[in-house]
């Protein structure tokens, strides 16, 4: 293929962005008068300048970051900030564990009994298999579950199983993973937001919802908004695509360990209409999602991260982090979707691959 023709190309790109609405069709023409600009130079301001409109316009606090791993290359919206991880931060704790597998220090075919007492809180789709004598399976199953239903007791587990919180810690500070905290694990910590401390007794039925219903309103607000401001697990949306790009190029696991997460991110069943909701044919996503604590109509955590790989190849991590909101769900999956098919946008600009085709909705 030509220059000529790959220019060709990629300006069919930029006109796909206008007819998407990426751009207003006088900046297209602006910005392909401009002649001696390369055009992935170009496809940058496009897709900065949009990263910046969708958080510009967003009604809630959020943080937005993509990178474009072969590069590097970084656009963001408020993307130094820290904000609630809430499951998110299960991808810490999938790490941790995977690290201390490759160095022969865990045992993912490990044969676990998971027992009714150890159960957590909120979403534990496993709490249905435990019978009398619990629920036999492999830490490695356990991390599955953790990281594709968002299972709250079996990351609990892995966590337990991989050294705890600390070990979590230790993992962050030793690969330099800058913009990433992790707290004291999900018991504790959403008994904190909640305003109480944690009872095993809050881990059967709704003793929880109950508990937390007789703190008194002013405690209750004063726990939730001093999470939102310093969140314990808070991590900003330019540190999580940096560690998620870390990931993709084998730089903290070994290949085989590498591809295993990126296979069970991969196959994550929540949040199908958050930043997977904007996939067009042929683009692929490994993510996790995170979803806080809600009080009166405020939420405090709703996420989404992940990989997206386009068809020809390249790789993207995304992060989209809303610390605070009271807009509908519907909104806040059209921000990440939005998100997603501005990235699918760069793509086609950048690459002027056969993408092109993909129709904004």
């Amino acid at each position: 293929m030509t220059g000529v023709t790959k220019g060709r190309l990629r300006l069919a790109g930029l006109a796909a962005l206008v007819l998407a609405g990426f751009i207003p069709a006088a900046q297209s023409a602006q910005s392909q008068s401009r002649g001696a600009a390369p055009a992935g130079t170009v496809a940058h301001s496009i897709l900065d300048s949009r990263i910046r409109a969708l958080g510009r316009s967003f009604d809630g606090e959020v943080g937005i970051a993509v990178r474009e791993i072969g590069t590097g290359w970084t656009t963001s919206w408020n993307g130094t900030r820290y904000y609630p991880q809430q499951s998110v931060s299960k991808f810490w704790v999938a790490l941790t564990a995977m690290q201390r597998a490759d160095l022969g220090e865990l045992d993912l075919d490990q044969r676990v009994t998971v027992r009714r007492e150890d159960l957590t809180l909120f979403h534990q789709p496993i709490a249905g298999q435990i019978g009398a004598s619990g629920f036999t399976t492999t830490l490695g199953d356990l991390m599955f579950r953790a990281l594709t239903q968002s299972d709250n007791t079996c990351n609990d587990i892995v966590l337990r199983h991989a050294g705890g919180p600390s070990a979590v810690q230790a993992m962050i500070a030793r690969n330099r993973l800058a913009g990433v905290r992790f707290g004291p694990g999900e018991r504790a910590m959403q008994s904190q937001i909640a305003g109480l401390q944690w009872s095993p007794a809050y881990s059967v039925g709704r003793a929880f919802y109950q508990a937390r219903s007789g703190v008194p309103a002013d405690r209750r607000r004063e726990a939730f908004e001093s999470y939102v401001a310093d969140p314990v697990d808070g991590a900003t949306a330019e540190g999580i695509v940096a560690g998620l790009a870390r990931l993709q190029r084998g730089e903290l696991l070994s290949p085989e360990s590498t591809e295993r997460v990126l296979a069970i991110m991969s196959q994550t069943r929540t949040g199908r209409q958050r930043l997977t909701g904007g996939l067009a044919p042929g683009w692929r996503i490994a993510h996790k999602t995170g979803t806080g604590q809600v009080l009166g109509s405020t939420q405090a955590g709703y996420n989404d991260v992940g990989i997206l790989t386009s068809p020809d190849g390249r790789h993207y991590a995304v992060a989209v982090l809303i610390g605070r909101t009271a807009t509908p769900l519907p909104t806040r999956m059209e921000l990440m979707q939005n998100v997603t098919r501005a990235v699918i946008g760069y793509n086609e600009a950048s690459a002027g691959t056969e993408s092109g085709r993909y129709q904004h909705r």
